[in-house]
């Protein structure tokens, strides 16, 4: 009996059978997507990024350029790990500071009970933010809508944007289509997003029509975060109170295109009630302006039963709670609609849709007691002003 065993010939064979597993023995850890800021506050910034493989991972950061500080997300006592997702809220920040921060990832090769196997670690660049301010008398920020995927409309439009500095960006719906797995979230909205902007200014989802479609609809809360891990939610930042409304879809319930998988009558029934407790709040109450975002505008249709239910539900509302100003998107047609006494006290700006001629970005600036708005089509001519009195 030969008993010679090629050990070369058997490494070969071992190793042609991983690469053709897909799988790469040399392989390093890498970060798929982010840095991105999310769930801004006056003491508080969620960092959020997404691995290759399943990690444990931390933020270290620090006030100016120091990094001696490190923040990592438990739950129940447990610190998270294995997983590819990241998301870590750091905490007792002091208002309108700049801070430094870089991520960190270690892979988990094997998780046992008793023992952990830990691989490489990687960590991204050094990167800066600042947290909102409730006493700052001026503010900027910019608005997106209805890009539908169109990357290049995106870039087109942070390019025009970038003309002057923005303190937020919100995504006021429809960036996607039907959310059908996790790589169209990240090649259609995180990664852009990171490229222009993300990883030093944090981004607000306002989730569209379109975002409620396809089997993954459901999962795009793991990529974005709010308060209370809802879509709708208030906050404050210099002289602005925020407030953020998820519309729903624009059909009924029981439309066949649900397939009986719809409760958005209810849903905005919720959202009501929070409504009437929000309008009253003092953060409310006493801002200079109060600004809703919004992806369905609040225009009678008498065609679209979602558009008229939050007409008819939310619209009263904002009128008793004094909304100086709402954004919407959803049409497709840009437009800047004057306040009507009695139906909408208040003025609705609509950015565009995503074609070449009819995409818009929307700046919005909030100083010295008066707002600004300024729409500027995708060919950098300005559609669309408004100022308050």
């Amino acid at each position: 009996m030969n008993r010679f065993v090629d050990k070369t010939g058997i490494r070969y064979f071992a190793f042609l059978l991983i690469i053709l597993a897909g799988v790469s023995p040399c392989r390093a850890l890498s970060i798929v997507t982010g840095p991105y800021l999310q769930n801004p506050s006056g003491t508080s910034m969620t960092v959020m990024w997404i691995t290759d493989r399943k990690c444990t991972s931390w933020v270290e950061y620090g006030a100016g350029d120091s990094l001696d500080q490190r923040a990592f997300n438990s739950r129940h006592g447990l610190i998270d790990a294995d997983q590819t997702i990241h998301r870590v809220t750091i905490e007792g920040l002091s208002p309108g500071k700049k801070y430094a921060y870089r991520i960190c990832s270690k892979e988990i090769l094997k998780f046992e009970p008793y023992k952990v196997a830990y691989g490489q670690t990687v960590a991204g660049d050094v990167h800066t933010f600042k947290t909102l301010c409730g006493n700052r008398e001026s503010i900027s920020f910019i608005v997106l809508n209805d890009i539908h995927e169109r990357d290049d409309m995106f870039e087109t439009l942070m390019k025009l944007a970038a003309a002057d500095p923005y303190d937020l960006v919100f995504l006021n719906g429809d960036i996607l289509g039907h959310i059908e797995d996790e790589p169209q979230i990240i090649d259609h909205v995180l990664r852009p997003c990171f490229e222009f902007f993300a990883r030093e200014i944090p981004f607000v989802y306002v989730r569209g029509n379109h975002e409620t479609r396809g089997k993954f609809a459901r999962m795009l809360p793991d990529y974005v975060t709010t308060p209370g891990g809802r879509y709708y939610y208030s906050f404050d930042h210099g002289p602005v109170h925020f407030i953020v409304m998820d519309s729903g879809e624009d059909k009924d319930d029981t439309s066949k295109e649900y397939s009986g998988l719809a409760d958005f009558d209810r849903y905005r029934d919720e959202q009501t009630m929070w409504l009437e407790r929000e309008i009253r709040t003092k953060a409310s109450r006493k801002a200079p302006f109060r600004i809703v975002l919004v992806h369905m505008p609040h225009r009678q249709s008498k065609d679209w039963h979602g558009i008229d239910d939050l007409y008819n539900k939310w619209r009263p509302l904002f009128n008793k709670g004094k909304i100086d100003l709402m954004i919407s998107g959803h049409t497709h047609r840009y437009a800047v609609v004057e306040p009507e006494e009695k139906v909408h006290n208040y003025p609705v700006i609509i950015g565009g849709g995503p074609g070449v001629g009819e995409a818009t970005v929307i700046r919005v600036n909030a100083e010295h007691g008066k707002l600004e708005v300024t729409m500027t089509r995708d060919d950098g001519e300005i559609v669309g002003r408004y100022e308050s009195d």
